[in-house]
Formats: C-alpha cells, structure tokens, sequence
C-alpha cells in the first residue's frame, strides 16, 4: 500500500532558499494573476533578501514557513510579519499546482496554531484584493472574518481578522 506523503511546514532555513526561489520563479506568472508581480529585481536579489529576512526572523521580528514535499520542493509559504503588541499580519502563497485542492486552508490554519501556541501571538490580520476570490475563500474556512476595506498593493480589498488568544483550537 502506497503512503502518500503529507507536506510539513518548516520554519524557513537558509538550506531552503534554491527551492523557495525555485517555487517563486516556477510560479511568477501564476501569483501574478491575483497579487503584484515582485518584479526583476526580487529575483535577482533574493540570496541577499532571503538572508535579510533570516536575519529578521532571528530578531523575532517575523516568523517565515515554508511547506515543503518529501522531495524537497517548496509548495508554499506562509509567513507571520509585522509583529506587534500580540498581533501580526499573515501573508501566504501555494504554488499552482497544489492550488484548490485544501492545501492553503489546512496549512493556514497549522500557522494560526503555532501563532497561538508557540509565538504567544493573540491576533492575526490579513488583506486580500477584492479579485483574489481563492484567498478570500481561505481566508473564511481558517475562521478569519472580515473587518473593513483595505487596499492591496494599490488594489482595494478586504482586512480580516482573526483571535488567536490563549486556548485557541481550530
């Protein structure tokens, strides 16, 4: 009987940044569909950026995931930022072709577990654009609502919110 592998979220290491470029440049055009592209210079830069937001995650200033396949593949990224006072922003992307299938809820809502449990963080906000109609699916099944408008790299869109105080269980 064959085990399908199920995918582990991993706090980003510096190991993992030829497959989180990898999974950025196979996915560009994809991304680029619902969110702003990141444009030449990310991709010509990122050893540097992905050092940067190593270094920044030592601090305690963000914590960064990947979810990675039993090959090594980066499927995803999910990331915590902008730490403040109990809350943070959420920001995450899965590639194209785990895309739809449960992937992002089921790994969303293991980020808003270790937001609780192992970061001590009490609230979490997220913005989608109004056109990202798959996010903002996601967004509602990990049990965020929406709180107001908000604008998305010069789209205008929806802020969401979500209590992640002490005892919090999906």
């Amino acid at each position: 009987m064959y085990a399908r592998h199920v995918p582990e979220l991993q706090r980003l290491r510096s190991d993992h940044a030829d497959a989180v470029l990898a999974f950025e440049l196979e996915n560009r055009a994809f991304f680029a569909i619902s969110i702003s592209d990141r444009g030449d210079a990310f991709f010509e830069e990122f050893p540097a950026r992905h050092r940067e937001l190593l270094a920044e995650q030592q601090t305690g200033a963000c914590f960064a995931h990947v979810l990675v396949d039993d090959d090594g593949t980066v499927l995803g990224r999910f990331n915590l930022v902008t730490l403040e006072d109990g809350t943070a922003a959420v920001g995450y992307r899965v590639a194209e072709r785990v895309a739809g299938h449960g992937v992002a809820t089921k790994t969303l809502r293991e980020l808003c577990q270790l937001a609780a449990n192992e970061y001590a963080l009490r609230t979490l906000i997220a913005e989608t654009s109004y056109e990202n109609l798959a996010s903002q699916r996601v967004l509602a099944k990990a049990g965020f609502v929406p709180i107001g408008p908000a604008e998305v790299a010069g789209r205008p869109g929806i802020r969401y919110e979500l209590d992640v105080s002490p005892g919090y269980s999906y």
